[in-house]
């Protein structure tokens, strides 16, 4: 598939559309001193409906504000002479009103505006006006036109003349279009062409229709009626007409070369004017229709200008130039011969400018010019004028006329006039005004201040900065406030004052400064620009091809610049995506639930900015089931068959596969379709196998790969002649419901089967003895009982078919069974040999077959637990049996509990049921293993242990001789070694003492008997204390607090420790100044004289402290200790590095107190020790 993409740039589009006015001149600003400048205008050829008001438009800008006059055919039109004129106000349109009444036709003429103000006149072009016409056809008579077959016609319109010109078109006078083709086609002047008229072409009239666009009426004129003669009989078979070629042999018209209707002649010459559309037209008759191709003497055809049209009659070259002058001709050919026409061509000009003038800003002092330069073909006249012919003005010293350039020196304030140029010849003229404004004024900016602007990375932009001044200021551009004037790179700085940018980069963003400066001053103003990411559509929509009801989704993902809001828009066919409940729209795609075939086509997913957009379209197929075939018809009708034909449906985008032939017969199932047969799908025609006696009704059902399409419309009935039955029944049984009976079953015939009326089964039947004789019975129905039967003997069996037109051939001989008895015996000599807890095997001696009056089916060992060998265990007395098919004398029966008391007995068993029962045995089944406990439930009452609890095994098997609980811990991925634990068997409790609150635990429980070990449960510990704990404890040693009290306290430390090094070094005296909550010892020699000698030997307990055995200072004990949660612990790990549940328990406290060091845990005691 290939992604159909477009990415549009709308900064690129606004500056495409700009580019013209870069080097348009400069504006003045209204708020100066200015002459008048005609803004709007009608067009020159203006024509009007009139029905409506007239507008004629004139609108000018000066200040001060103009004045407005109007000329109508080159005189004075004075307004306010007639009530039904009027001007706007501040404006020179006039307003024509004819609500009160009035003829438009009574203004028709050409008129022109003149805008005045103190500084000049300007002039707008002549405007010829005109009222729109639609006159009526000339009433005329038409005769019917005779022609013979193969000959040329041509019809002629003649349009009655309108303004504008109407369009023309044929129709029939029933308002059908007239089919065109390069054999009858309309031509540029509105007549229609016949190359050669064929008989089909009398089988409708023909009348020439104009369109008339302003009243928007359509006038028909009397249609014309062929009448076709022809040199021989024909055939009216319709397919003659889309083989002309074929036809003219077959009728007898003669062949002819080409020869041209329109134009006459072997050449012609055509005028055009520079700038419109050149259409060249060659129409040809002939017998066959020829075919027309254009050439150009000399050349080729100009490129990219031309088109054909009109079955190739038309050669269109648009936008024509002198260049496209010369000889074109026209081959018309067919296969009896060519011809040419040499067609002329002349291209002429109206006026048109080299260089129209533009508004001159002088300052006082300076020289400039006003050119006026045009061309045409002839070359045009120029006259140049203020209001009035130039010559006829005042004169104006530093004015000077040279030819088409005025000349202007040392203009002064108060020489502001406007100028007009009119360039004109025999095919158009042209006017343009232009000022001269003299002013002395300062640089300004026009631009708003501190302007933004955005741009795509990589786009063509541009920074506007519109200024003016008198003289004209030079302008120059910076950016982020740097010295260089910007201009040139990538860089391009127009008069205008704009900076225009081939690509935009992000390095380009900034602040840019634009600054004007003339010899009165300077003016500056910023403009900031920001580059942007381009949206782009980096997946796209992909064609689908999708089954009705399914889920397609439509990708649409896109990258964007995330500083620009993005909009995404879907499109189905170009068209606005309706988004019902059926769709969902998400960031980056399209999801379609439950499509149908309405969903088809093309989507189009447009992501857009404000600054950019892309698209992507792909194409979505839904495969439907396929419509219902059509027009059933039988043909080729015979005895034993049937053509059936059919038209197919649509295939719904999906190939129809196969189609199936359905029938309906209205006497055995009305109603009722059957399949009939099945034909590949690329056949709409079948010969169908029918039966006799048989009303059918056929339907046909198309299928596809998405299913089967709805059943058509039934064929037409059709009825088979009656013949007697080809087949007779089948599934012919004879079994016994009863022990004196035997019924004798079949499958009936179908209604295809029948052959005739009046159905009937012959049934015969007789002991299987050569020397029997044979019973006969007919019947209708499907089945017969025989009565008073032995019990079960075998009988041979005969069903044979017949209907009125006789019988089917000799069926054959089936074996049935007259009705089975119960057995009269039972097994005797029934032995059991215990296999193991759960499984027994059976041997028995057999019945006689005499005994089982039917047919053998099976053995039965029926068997029940009676008890179990455990005291005060309820059992089950449920009887269970066991088969063992077929004529055998030993089995085995399984699924036996173990550890029980079991009652077995047997039967034979025939069709209709169980013989007498054999006598009871009865067997213990020895222990086994038990099954798993009911439950194993654990419990955490703390983080220090794990109760379990668990109930006995539902199923002992045996005298239980204990309990295995094996487990383990594990936290995540590891696991620590098994360790086990072993149980009484009437101990059904446990705690288990954990050494670790973060793991958890998995339990593995079993009963146990003397056989063995049983059935397993396991279950593993709760997690949601471990977790909590867990969190907690991390949380703690990574809070941020935490650690920044522990480096605090460290901070502390050090700083003391410090402070009593340097007391330290003093000599280890200092006089005690401080008072203290303890007292010093009276009898001490060194209180006297107020000091205090202190070594290392005379370490004594601060007040509050607590003296060990050894006498050094202990730390107050903590009431929570990290030991206890299992901090202190040594955890074994293996090589691998998995854990294996070993744990530390916590210490005594006496072993603590004795190891602790107050030097070492105190920083009390170690700043005296260091001071």
């Amino acid at each position: 598939m290939v992604m159909q993409r477009h990415h549009l740039t709308c900064a690129g589009i606004a500056f495409a559309l700009y580019l013209h006015h870069l080097v348009s001149t400069i504006e003045v600003p209204l708020d100066l001193p200015q002459p008048p400048t005609i803004t709007k205008q009608s067009v020159k050829d203006y024509i009007v409906d009139p029905r409506d008001n007239i507008f004629i438009e004139c609108e000018a800008k000066g200040n001060p504000i103009p004045t407005f006059s109007w000329t109508r055919n080159g005189k004075f039109f004075n307004v306010a002479k007639d009530p039904k004129v009027s001007m706007r106000w501040r404006s020179g349109t006039l307003v024509i009103d004819f609500h009160s009444g009035g003829r438009p036709e009574d203004y028709e003429g050409e008129y022109q505006c003149f805008a005045r103000n103190d500084f000049g006149t300007a002039l707008s072009s002549k405007i010829h006006l005109q009222v729109s016409k639609s006159p009526l056809w000339p009433k005329e008579k038409v005769d019917v036109i005779e022609v013979d077959e193969g000959a040329p016609l041509s019809l002629q319109c003649n349009p009655p003349p309108g303004l504008p010109s109407p369009v023309i078109f044929w129709m029939s006078s029933s308002m059908e279009p007239i089919h065109q083709d390069k054999r009858v086609s309309q031509g540029q002047n509105g007549d229609l062409y016949f190359s050669n008229v064929m008989l089909q072409d009398a089988q409708t009239d023909y009348s020439c229709n104009a369109r008339f666009h302003f009243t928007h009426t359509i006038q028909q004129k009397n249609p014309y009626t062929l009448k076709v003669k022809t040199s021989k009989c024909h055939s009216k078979r319709s397919g003659w007409k889309f083989n002309h070629t074929a036809m003219y042999s077959a009728r007898g018209i003669t062949e002819t070369t080409p020869s041209f209707m329109y134009p006459y002649g072997t050449s012609s010459s055509q005028m055009v004017l520079r700038g419109v559309d050149l259409l060249l037209e060659c129409i040809a008759s002939g017998v066959p229709a020829p075919d027309i191709m254009w050439y150009k003497k000399g050349g080729e055809l100009p490129a990219g200008k031309t088109k054909l049209e009109n079955f190739n009659k038309a050669l269109r070259i648009s936008n024509v130039s002198e260049e496209d002058s010369g000889e074109y001709f026209c081959l018309a050919s067919n296969k009896m011969g060519s011809i040419r026409h040499t067609i002329s061509v002349r291209v002429k000009a109206a006026p048109y400018w080299l260089d129209e003038p533009q508004n001159l800003i002088l300052a006082p002092g300076e020289d400039g010019r006003l050119v006026c330069r045009a061309n045409g073909n002839p070359k045009p006249a120029i006259r140049l004028g203020t209001g009035e012919p130039i010559e006829a003005s005042p004169p104006n010293p530093s004015r000077e006329v040279a030819g088409d350039t005025i000349v202007f020196r040392d203009t002064q304030i108060g020489s502001s006039a406007v100028y007009q140029c009119n360039a004109s010849n025999e095919h158009g003229y042209l006017l343009a005004n232009a000022f001269v404004s003299v002013l002395d004024v300062p640089p300004r900016i026009l631009a708003p201040r501190n302007q933004l602007i955005k741009v795509i990375q990589n786009n063509r932009t541009r920074l506007d900065c519109p200024f003016f001044g008198s003289p004209i200021p030079t302008l120059r551009w910076f950016k982020n406030g740097q010295g260089n004037t910007l201009d040139g790179g990538n860089y391009k700085a127009h008069e205008n004052g704009s900076l225009e940018m081939n690509m935009a980069r992000k390095e380009d963003q900034g602040i840019y400064t634009c600054v004007a400066t003339n010899i009165l001053g300077k003016a500056e103003a910023q403009v900031r620009l920001e580059v942007k990411d381009p949206t782009r559509i980096v997946r796209g929509p992909e064609d689908q091809v999708v089954k009705r009801g399914s889920m397609p989704r439509l990708h649409c993902r896109i990258k964007h610049d995330p500083t620009l809001k993005l909009t995404v828009t879907w499109l189905k066919d170009d068209a606005p995506l309706y988004i019902g409940n059926r769709m969902k729209k998400e960031d980056d795609g399209l999801t379609i639930y439950g499509v149908a075939e309405k969903d088809q086509g093309d989507y189009t997913c447009i992501a857009s900015t404000e600054l950019d957009k892309d698209s992507a379209k792909a194409y979505l197929t839904v495969l439907e089931r396929p419509d219902r075939p059509r027009d059933l018809e039988l043909t080729d009708l015979a005895e034993r068959s049937v053509r059936l034909t059919w038209i197919p449906g649509d295939d719904n985008n999906s190939p129809i596969t196969d189609y199936i032939v359905q029938f309906e017969e209205d006497r055995f199932q009305p109603g009722m379709w059957h399949n009939h047969s099945r034909y590949p799908g690329s056949v709409n025609s079948a010969v169908l196998s029918l039966s006799p006696y048989v009303n059918y009704q056929f339907r046909v059902i198309a299928v596809n790969d998405v299913g089967s399409s709805l059943p058509s419309v039934p064929s037409e009935r059709y009825q088979t002649n009656g013949a007697r039955p080809e087949i007779n029944p089948t599934g012919v049984q004879g079994a016994g419901t009863q022990k004196n009976n035997m019924e004798i079953t079949w499958t009936p015939l179908n209604a295809t089967q029948a052959y005739g009326p009046n159905l009937r089964y012959i049934v015969r039947w007789r002991r299987r003895d050569p020397r029997g004789s044979w019973y006969n019975e007919t019947v209708k129905t499907p089945r017969h009982v025989v009565w008073n039967t032995p019990i079960y003997v075998p009988y041979e069996i005969k069903v044979q078919a017949e209907n009125d037109f006789g019988r089917a051939p000799e069926p054959d001989t089936v074996i049935g069974y007259s009705g089975e008895d119960y057995p009269k015996a039972a097994p005797t000599d029934v032995r059991i040999r215990v296999l193991n807890s759960t499984a027994i095997a059976l041997t028995w001696t057999r019945v006689h077959l005499d005994t089982i009056q039917g047919q053998l089916k099976e053995y039965r060992a029926y068997f029940w637990r009676d008890s179990s060998l455990l005291k005060n265990l309820w059992v089950s007395k449920k009887r269970q049996y066991v088969s063992f098919p077929g004529d055998r004398n030993r089995g085995i029966v399984s699924r036996l509990f173990p550890y029980s008391n079991y009652k077995l007995e047997m039967v034979v068993t025939n069709g209709r049921g169980d013989g007498p029962r054999s006598e009871v045995k009865e067997f213990p089944t020895p222990e086994g293993v038990p099954s798993s406990p009911r439950y194993l439930r654990i419990r955490q009452p703390n983080l220090e242990s794990i109760n379990l609890e668990w109930d006995h095994p539902e199923h002992p098997n045996g005298v239980l001789t204990g309990y295995s609980l094996r487990y383990q811990a594990f936290n995540g991925s590891k696991t620590g070694r098994t360790l086990v634990e072993t149980f009484s068997p009437n101990q059904t409790r446990f705690t288990l003492q954990r050494t670790d609150p973060i793991s958890r635990y998995r339990f593995f429980l079993r009963a146990r008997t003397q056989v063995g070990e049983g059935e397993t449960i396991v279950e593993e510990s709760p997690a949601l204390l471990n977790e909590a704990y867990t969190k907690n404890h991390v949380d703690i040693a990574t809070q941020g607090w935490f650690i920044g009290l522990m480096c605090a306290i460290a901070l502390l430390v050090l700083i003391l420790l410090i402070v009593c090094f340097i007391k330290r070094s003093r000599g280890g005296k200092y006089p005690v100044r401080d008072n203290k909550d303890e007292h010093l010892n009276p009898d001490d020699k060194n209180v006297e004289d107020g000091s205090f000698d202190y070594s290392d030997e005379d370490n004594k307990p601060l007040p509050n402290s607590q003296t060990s055995l050894d006498g050094t200072i202990k730390q107050q004990e903590s009431d929570d200790s990290l030991v206890d949660y299992g901090e202190g612990g040594e955890g074994q790990f293996n090589e691998d590095g998995s854990f294996i549940g070993q744990y530390t328990v916590k210490k005594d406290k006496e072993e603590t107190e004795g190891n602790e060091s107050s030097e070492a845990t105190s920083p009390v005691n170690a700043i005296y020790s260091l001071a």
